[in-house]
């Protein structure tokens, strides 16, 4: 199974005007009897996602008021992932005429035109906070909280990673953790921004697009998508005309050859680890400068730029055991 967790926010996407498609929650329930796991991410407060959406318990987690607060349907258990909000913030935003000012445990929202009333807020109470959008909703949060930082915390008490998720939305607030999934999808009325950052377009709106969705991925597990992730390709290495040498990070398989001594079980330590962590250092420097490209190949390969520092350093430290094969 390629992808384990399906990440859909609320409204717009499995809900239109406040409520639930009963497609997309059937399509939910049969992705669970799949064995993969469901997460909703969402900007709405807990208080009010429990009074519009009774049937949370199809969620193994849920992502509120933009990523400040994780819910666990089963336990009913809730986590505050940010501070409340601060009274002399909502005090200020009451006198400047701000109105309606909807208060979460840790978001406030409002709603457009008052966005420059809400800027002047936050200027004259000189706190750090920051402003979200989505649509007429106008948020404000801690800095540094968005649905992507929340969607972490949640992948992670699973048991899974981004590079796992497949996230579906459709509007301004949904970027941040649609830009982190292995594989992003819109919704076919997405607006123009989000339709732009993704890798699948639905041929459906809303809830049927989602529907769509998971009817692909349990069928198939989007096997149409696999090599055309780019953004989640590998880098290992640069060509000789300048290029990167990258790979898809699944469903590849890649034969690595070359007499006694040339590197081989470097470049193989070096695939796994990027695998585990795209952002390591270069093979070449993994390499300690041994590395020499494949003997006998025609393929016009050579190691990643290193720095010349780290090789100094490296060298420094005496002969290296060579490794056996």
């Amino acid at each position: 199974m390629r992808y384990l967790a399906l990440v859909t926010d609320y409204d717009g996407t499995i809900a239109t005007q406040g409520r639930a498609s009963a497609a997309a929650l059937h399509a939910i329930a049969r992705l669970r009897a799949s064995g993969r796991r469901a997460i909703l991410v969402t900007g709405r407060r807990l208080d009010d996602l429990l009074t519009v959406l009774p049937q949370l318990e199809l969620f193994d987690y849920v992502v509120a008021e933009n990523g400040a607060v994780l819910y666990a349907p089963g336990t009913r258990e809730e986590t505050l992932l940010g501070k409340p909000p601060p009274a002399e913030f909502i005090e200020r935003l009451a006198s400047l005429g701000v109105e309606p000012i909807e208060i979460g445990r840790v978001v406030i929202s409002t709603w457009l035109p008052h966005q420059t009333a809400v800027l002047q807020a936050v200027q004259d109470t000189g706190l750090e906070l920051l402003i979200a959008f989505n649509k007429n909703a106008v948020m404000v949060l801690p800095t540094g909280i968005n649905k992507a930082t929340g969607l972490d915390y949640a992948l992670r008490k699973l048991g899974l990673s981004f590079h796992e998720a497949v996230g579906v939305g459709n509007a301004e607030n949904d970027h941040s953790f649609l830009e982190r999934c292995e594989c992003a999808v819109a919704v076919a009325d997405a607006v123009p921004s989000i339709r732009r950052l993704v890798a699948l377009l639905t041929q459906n709106e809303a809830g049927l697009g989602v529907a769509e969705l998971v009817d692909e991925l349990i069928a198939n597990d989007l096997a149409k998508m696999q090599g055309k992730l780019a953004r989640n390709f590998i880098s290992i290495g640069m060509r000789a005309d300048g290029t990167a040498l990258t790979i898809p990070p699944y469903g590849t398989n890649i034969l690595i050859a070359g007499p006694s001594s040339s590197g081989k079980s470097t470049v193989t330590a070096g695939i796994v680890e990027r695998l585990m962590d795209p952002e390591l250092p270069s093979l070449y420097r993994r390499s300690r400068g041994r590395l020499r490209g494949f003997a006998g190949s025609d393929h016009p390969w050579r190691p990643a730029p290193f720095n010349q520092h780290q090789r100094s350093t490296e060298h420094s430290r005496g002969p290296q055991n060579k490794p056996q094969h």
